[in-house]
Parts: C-alpha cells; structure tokens; sequence
C-alpha cells in the first residue's frame, strides 16, 4: 500500500480563488468575497483545529501587478506570514482564471509575462523563507479552455477557440514551470483539472465514438504538458510533478444529456478512474478538489474517502484529499450562498460557524486514513 508523505496532512483545505471576470464584464475575487483576505490567519488557525495541516490558496495576479513588471505585494504578504505563523504548508495556485486586465492572453506576450511574474512570486517567496514551495500554475486547463475558450462563460469568452486556449495555457503552464525552478529549485507543482466520465447516450457507433473522444479529451492537458501530445509545445515529463485531481458529484454524464450519479449501473467508481490515472502517468495523485453541497457534504466526503483508500490499497500513490472550498463562498453568477465548506462565511469579527456534520465525519476519515497507514507501518 502507498504511504503518502507529500504534505503536512493528509487532508487539505482549499480556499476559493478565482479571480475571473465573468460574462458580464464583472471581475470576482472570490479571496476577498469569502473575508480569506481580511482573516487569513484565523482560517489557518482554523483549518489546524481540525487536524488540517495543508491547504490550496490563491496568489492574485491582477492585484499585484497593476503595471507591467511593477509587483504590489500588499495583497500577498498578509496570507503568506498567516501560513508560516501557523505552520500551515500551502499549494500556491498562480493563474486562477484570472489576468491583469493589460494583457492580451491569446498573444505570445500572454506566456512571457506569465513567466516573469511567476519568477518575480518564486523570489518573493524565497525571501519570505518558503525553501520547499507548492505551486499549481495554471488552475484547471482544460475546464478553462471549456468555460472561457468554447462556451463563453467567462474570459476570454470565447466561443470555438477552446483548443487554442489550452495551448496557450500549456504554453504559459511550462515558462511558468521553468522560470520557478531557475529561482527555486525544489518547487513542487500541482496541475490541476477534472477528473470525469462520459458514457454513450445510446448504444450506436457514433454516440460511443463522440462521448469517448470528451472522455479523453480530460488528458489533453496533461499529455501536452509532459510531451506526449502536440510535443512542439516543448512538453517534457518532469513538467508533470503531481496529478491533481478535481472530483465532484457531477463529474460523470451521458454524452449531451443528464448528470449520472452514485447507484446508477453506468456510474464509474472513483477508485477505477484513478487507477487509469495512474497507469496512464505514473506520477503521485492529488484529490485537488472534492466536496458537495448541503447536507451531501459528509455523505459525499465518505465516498470519496472510501474509494481513494480502495486506490491506495492496490498501490496507487495518492498524496491527499483537498476538501474544497472549505469556506462558504458567494456564487459565481447569481451571489446565491453556496454551502459546501466546513466553515461558513464569516461575520465583521471574522467568526466562522463549523459545518458539524462535515466535521464529524472528517475526524472519523482521518481516523480511518491514520489507521491504514500505521497498519502498513508495523
């Protein structure tokens, strides 16, 4: 069985932090929507009571580099001194669907100035005395090519230009990959995106042909970034550190139609999709977002829990589960109050109610984990 040791718990919170604008032109900024910004250093607190030891947190581009080559690290710093005074490691996610809004990101200027500021963030955490840094370049590739490039929901609201997009993305995923490592050696890298199924409609030929084409496209992005695909994109291996997985409820559906869910005969177990994973790459896994909404979250949570410990029994080496987001956080569209976290909003004192139910069954799956992993250490 595979022991992980990657990050300081096994359990990872993952804190919002897209920073796109959307289809109507309004940029959101989910860190400060959820108060992330104002109460870092609580949340981290938090996420330590229970027994959480690591998190995914966002680095947000348009605010700390108004001007081109100009960094303001004010929106930073307050996070990163949070972290370290709470002994809480964090994966960095550089480009969470957001840009500075000077830039073209369909031009080759896009990569390049991708790359300087990702160096200029590796430097900053250098002195900030981050010896081993955690980074996830470019947040969900593929979605994003989707999302943005395909069906216009949000920037570059695009419509048609979603493979144009995740080159692009790849593209600035590697000078970002390289320009880190010339100042930080040891980083780490996350490349994040949906793990899903996509099953036939019906039974004929072409049905089974079109929904198997969308269930490969999942590993474009991942193929690209370590040279197995489009290889003059300059893909090589070692741009593929850790594999982070993002896994909801409704990653699974019927070729331009329904969801499918848990108890239908069509349902893929998730620890069958990892060990593809797995046996595709042969690189560590990362649950890098998973989580459910209302009173599914504890059911959700025992699911996923149970089947990533089927994966880890036959060997598949899975790093961590990141329950995300772990705040409550504002809709993208609509505002509406979306209650997936284990913390809710906070009030003006930066208090957070903890979702007991979630909770509950986190310390009873964190129980489960710690005794597998003392029984293969025996």
């Amino acid at each position: 069985m595979h022991v992980p040791g990657t990050f300081n718990s096994f359990f990872l919170g993952g804190f919002e932090c897209s920073t796109h604008r959307r289809f109507d032109g309004r940029r959101l900024d989910l860190i400060a929507a959820t108060r992330h910004d104002r109460f870092a250093k609580t949340d981290y607190a938090r996420l330590r009571s229970s027994g959480i030891q690591a998190a995914r947190d966002g680095v947000r581009w348009h605010l700390i580099e108004t001007r081109p080559g100009i960094y303001d690290w004010s929106s930073l710093l307050p996070q990163v001194q949070a972290a370290r005074e709470e002994g809480v490691q964090i994966i960095w996610d550089l480009c969470h669907y957001g840009w500075p809004d000077d830039i073209d990101i369909w031009s080759p200027a896009f990569v390049d100035r991708f790359a300087r500021f990702t160096s200029a963030v590796a430097a900053f955490m250098r002195n900030e005395g981050i010896e081993v840094p955690f980074y996830c370049p470019v947040n969900e590739i593929s979605y994003w090519a989707w999302a943005g490039g395909d069906a216009g929901h949000f920037n570059p609201m695009a419509k048609r230009r979603g493979v144009e997009l995740k080159v692009q993305l790849v593209r600035a995923s590697i000078a970002a990959i390289e320009a880190i490592r010339s100042v930080a050696p040891k980083a780490r890298f996350v490349q994040a995106d949906p793990l899903i199924n996509v099953v036939p409609a019906s039974g004929r030929a072409s049905d089974r042909n079109a929904a198997e084409e969308y269930r490969q496209s999942q590993f474009e992005a991942w193929d690209m970034l370590c040279g197995k695909e489009w290889p003059g994109l300059g893909g090589k291996p070692e741009y593929l550190d850790i594999v982070g997985l993002n896994y909801y409820s409704d990653n699974q559906w019927f070729n331009g139609g329904q969801t499918i869910y848990q108890g239908d005969p069509l349902y893929r177990p998730l620890q069958g999709m990892l060990a593809e994973v797995y046996t595709r790459y042969q690189r560590p896994l990362l649950i890098a977002e998973t989580g459910a909404e209302g009173a599914a979250r504890a059911p959700w949570l025992t699911y996923v829990s149970h089947e990533v410990r089927a994966a880890m029994l036959n060997n598949i080496p899975i790093e961590g589960m990141c329950l995300y987001p772990i705040l409550d956080y504002p809709g993208w569209n609509d505002e509406r109050c979306c209650e997936v976290g284990l913390y809710s909003y906070a009030d003006e004192h930066g208090h957070r109610t903890l979702h007991t139910d979630l909770a509950d069954e986190l310390l009873r799956q964190q129980a489960n984990f710690a005794e597998m992993a003392a029984g293969q250490s025996l």
